[in-house]
């Protein structure tokens, strides 16, 4: 049995009634699959589908629809016929980033006199700042306009006002109760407007600012529109959507010279890019930089007419991701190392320590609820301050931010929403906060329900996962938020050539079978599974389609977002030696049933696991497991023996050994001649040595030694022959005995018919009688 990490929901099958069909296949080729993930979309007609595929301009709304639009644009043009120094105050992320490009770059366009500002991280914080707008001013700055941020920028902008300074804020946050004291404030979602769509991204609502100052929709800045729309994980629907299809068009031909630059140094073709490059490529690498330090390279990047200064930014920036990974992947290895060390196995986990980079500790947290499927916040302690800084993830069933608010006495700051949180702390409340945010848990009844969900579109056969197939489903591309990649599941599917991948072996390889095709499996960071797989196991996988391209050859994979497997499971590790990887198992039973094997391997074993010697059928039935996992090390010298100890036992995985220091079963039984030729040997011979001589014996008889002590051991039994010291001699007039009918002749029968069913077998075979015996009753 192989357990799920996560909650899997299927959606409801929406039927494709005989109507809608008639109504959808003239007008087009479409599978039934792709109807009926366009169906789950809300998409019921051959023209709504036509739409949503190819959205036109009508998708792109007016910007002066926004509230104040027309006065922000007017206070602009009046500063550009001025002369007025205007600072575009913008953010350290993606988002951030590319809404300043564009606003620089718009105003420059209409001949305005613009420098930008990004805030840097840990020294002024996210959104306007007091001191930062004060030095700006000082230094000339006759008009700011922020971007991505601002809207909770209360103080900063009074300051600004104080100072004869306006500022016009284009933010597409949450909005507080009380709005700041802008010049304009320029948001989708104010709460005197009326705009249609509510769901931009910070350089969505730059962009629009934009084309109102421009007078019409700039396309050449759609590349980045399309970047940071992506990066800020916003809803990919509506005007969102028509924005970044044109923008990933536009950003595959861009002329944009740091664009090419990242683009080389990433290994990403350009031509090649969809939101997958950016989310995971593109993305990240902007970001870095404002996670550890000053995010305004990224802008001159982004905004450079220079070659030259391209790649050298280019370049810096790529440093700074990789360094950024490296600082991750050693806080990340720290933080589970706490985890592996806490006895007290919570549900929410708050884990702190002096030196991290508080940079990163968003990500930290993620990959900390990926693996444990369990809220983290993760703190950097600064000693000196006495307090800890940090950020938190969650999962679905965890509403984070409500939970902090629980604790907010604990607390010197935090914010944040349902799903993540930032939160400084004093030092002496961390184990406070850790036990007050369990006990929320629990009193919310939510212990059972933390495993993160996945939601499972379609369930597919083997047979329907082709190239075409996929190619029809990337039509609904760009996939984000609110327009999720189509999930699959693919049940009981029989697996082959599992293994690990990756230079750290951190990776799933393996492929689906069954009688007319195979599909190429990939796991990112499921590499430990694959040694939970057994020969053939028959595998439920929820995953993503994509194509795998090298050399030319295409071919469909799926990548897994999860995987089980049903019942218990075999894996075979029978050999002429044993592998000494099984004494390294955290948590098993071993059953031996050789006294010497046990005796010399006992001590090797974990302290979780145990240990039984089972020397006569009477000891299978007191047998009693403690973990999951039984481990059969060498073969039983009866099969009815292993059968009654697994109908004691419920399992959810068996390895076999069966190692064996004797062949019985190759060496077989004695023939009748075999037999006759060597008591006719023993009856003309007197004192034979058998302590010392019996290989010279074995030679002379040419019979296998093990074979003649085996044959003289049924002769003593029925006192055929003495044995005294290492001497043998014959017994005079003894009755004729059945030597079949011996307990050691017996005895090796059943030795054989074990060693054949265990270990010569083929492993379909001893998976279905091992299987066979569990289900029996007692």
């Amino acid at each position: 049995m192989l357990k799920t990490h996560t909650k899997w929901k299927v959606k409801e099958e929406l039927p494709l009634s005989e109507v809608k069909r008639q109504e959808l296949d003239p007008e087009s080729a479409y599978t039934s699959l792709f109807l009926s993930l366009c169906l789950q979309k809300g998409l019921e007609t051959a023209e709504e589908i036509q739409q949503f595929l190819q959205p036109d301009e009508t998708w792109i709304h007016d910007p002066f629809m926004l509230k104040d639009m027309d006065k922000a644009v007017s206070r602009i043009m009046e500063a550009i016929e001025n002369g007025e120094r205007i600072t575009v105050y913008g953010d350290y992320d993606s988002d951030g980033v590319t809404s300043t490009a564009v606003l620089k770059e718009t105003i420059e366009m209409i001949g305005g006199e613009v420098d930008f500002y990004i805030p840097n991280r840990f020294d002024d914080g996210y959104g306007p700042n007091v001191q930062a707008f004060e030095n700006l001013i000082s230094s000339g700055t006759a008009l700011i306009l922020t971007c991505d941020n601002g809207i909770s920028g209360h103080e900063a902008i009074a300051r600004a006002n104080e100072l004869g300074v306006d500022v016009i804020v284009t933010d597409h946050h949450e909005v507080p109760a009380e709005l700041p004291a802008a010049y304009a404030l320029i948001h989708p979602r104010h709460p005197e407007g009326n705009y249609p769509f509510g769901e931009l991204a910070g350089v969505g609502v730059a962009f629009k600012l934009a084309t109102a100052l421009l007078g019409e929709m700039p396309f050449e800045l759609l590349d980045l529109v399309a970047i940071g729309t992506i990066a800020d994980l916003v809803s990919l629907t509506g005007e969102n959507r028509a924005l970044v299809l044109q923008g990933l068009a536009v950003l595959k031909d861009s002329q944009r010279i740091g664009i090419a630059a990242l683009c080389k140094v990433a290994g990403v073709k350009q031509s090649e890019i969809d939101e997958e490059t950016i989310g995971f490529i593109l993305a990240p690498r902007l970001n870095a930089i404002g996670r550890l330090g000053d995010a305004a390279p990224a802008v001159e990047l982004l905004t450079t007419f220079d070659e030259e200064e391209a790649v050298t930014l280019a370049k810096q920036i790529n440093e700074k991701n990789s360094e950024r990974q490296t600082i991750v992947a050693s806080i990340t290895a720290e933080a589970f190392n706490m985890i592996e060390k806490n006895d007290s196995n919570p549900h929410v986990y708050v884990l702190a320590k002096e030196g991290w980079h508080e940079g990163v500790l968003g990500i930290v947290a993620s990959k900390v609820v990926g693996k444990t499927g369990k809220p983290a916040i993760v703190l950097n302690i600064d000693k000196e301050k006495g307090s800890a800084k940090g950020s938190g993830r969650s999962v679905a069933a965890y509403h984070l931010y409500h939970a902090l608010e629980d604790v907010a006495h604990l607390t010197t700051t935090f914010g944040g929403h349902h799903m993540a949180a930032g939160l400084t702390v004093p030092i002496e409340n961390i184990p406070t906060i850790q036990t007050e945010l369990n006990a929320f848990l629990v009193q919310s009844g939510l212990e059972d329900q933390l495993a993160e969900e996945i939601v499972i579109d379609e369930q597919l056969k083997l047979t329907e996962i082709t190239l075409e197939a996929i190619e029809e489903i990337q039509q609904l591309a760009p996939f984000g938020t609110d327009n999720l990649k189509p999930t699959f599941i693919l049940e009981k599917a029989k697996a082959q050539d599992v293994r690990r991948i990756g230079s750290d072996q951190a990776h799933l390889k393996l492929k689906l079978v069954n009688d007319e095709t195979s599909l190429d499996v990939i796991g990112f960071q499921f590499g430990s599974v694959a040694e939970e797989i057994g020969i053939d196991a028959e595998l439920t996988l929820v995953g993503k389609l994509s194509i795998n391209e090298w050399n030319g050859l295409r071919k469909p994979q799926l990548m897994i977002e999860d995987l089980a497997i049903e019942g218990m499971q075999v894996f075979d590790l029978r050999s002429t030696q044993i592998s000494p990887t099984i004494w390294k198992l955290a948590s098993a039973d071993y059953v031996f049933f050789d006294k010497k094997n046990y005796e010399a391997n006992v001590e090797k074993l974990a302290e979780a696991s145990s240990a039984q010697l089972i020397t006569d059928f009477s000891a299978t039935e007191g047998f009693k497991m403690q973990t999951a996992h039984l481990i059969l090390v060498d073969c039983p010298p009866d099969l009815a023996w292993l059968s009654r100890l697994l109908q004691n036992c419920r399992p959810e995985k068996i390895t076999v050994c069966f190692f064996s220091q004797e062949n019985a079963y190759l060496e077989g039984m004695p023939t009748r001649d075999q037999f006759t030729k060597v008591y006719k040997f023993i009856t003309t011979h007197v004192n034979i040595n058998v302590r010392q001589q019996l290989n010279l014996l074995a030679d002379f008889l040419k019979i296998k030694e093990n074979l003649l002590i085996f044959m003289i051991s049924v002769f003593f039994e029925v006192g055929f022959v003495t044995i005294k010291d290492g001497v043998m001699n014959i017994v005079q007039n003894t009755e004729k005995r059945e030597l079949t009918k011996t307990d050691k002749y017996q005895k090796r029968l059943r030795k054989i018919e074990a060693e054949e069913a265990l270990i010569y077998s083929h492993f379909t075979e001893l998976e279905s009688w091992l299987k066979a015996q569990l289900k029996k009753e007692l």
